[in-house]
């Protein structure tokens, strides 16, 4: 019987070392950018390439911005809903979903001055 306990946990070690392997390769092509959360923040993604999984540092003073995920609508309007999620610690990692991902400053107007993003991840 103690020999059929050793298989059945060493089933279980080797199960938990391929899941380990399989969540690593998955995280392990993810890439980190660093963004010029500014002004000229709708710009900043032009002709770079971004894929699910990649992670977006945002770093500003969030005594004056803040980042705000919101969906398309919430882009074009420059306004985040109930729904939205609104990071403020001046240091924010974002981990980019499939398609396209929406970001916005809901600060005194700083969207509509172009401190808004939209990142497509493949």
């Amino acid at each position: 019987m103690a020999q059929g306990r050793g298989s059945a946990g060493q089933v279980f070690a080797l199960g938990l070392l391929v899941l380990c392997l399989l969540l690593g390769a998955a995280t392990a092509g993810a890439a980190t950018y660093n963004v010029d959360w500014s002004f000229a923040a709708d710009s900043w993604s032009s002709g770079k390439s971004f894929r699910a999984g990649d992670v977006l540092v945002f770093s500003y003073n969030p005594a004056v911005h803040n980042v705000v995920a919101v969906d398309a609508g919430g882009y074009n309007s420059c306004r985040g809903s109930s729904a939205a999620y609104t990071y403020t610690s001046g240091s924010d990692h974002v981990t980019l979903v499939p398609g396209t991902n929406y970001f916005i400053c809901s600060l005194s107007g700083h969207c509509g001055l172009g401190m808004k993003m939209a990142v497509t991840a493949n």
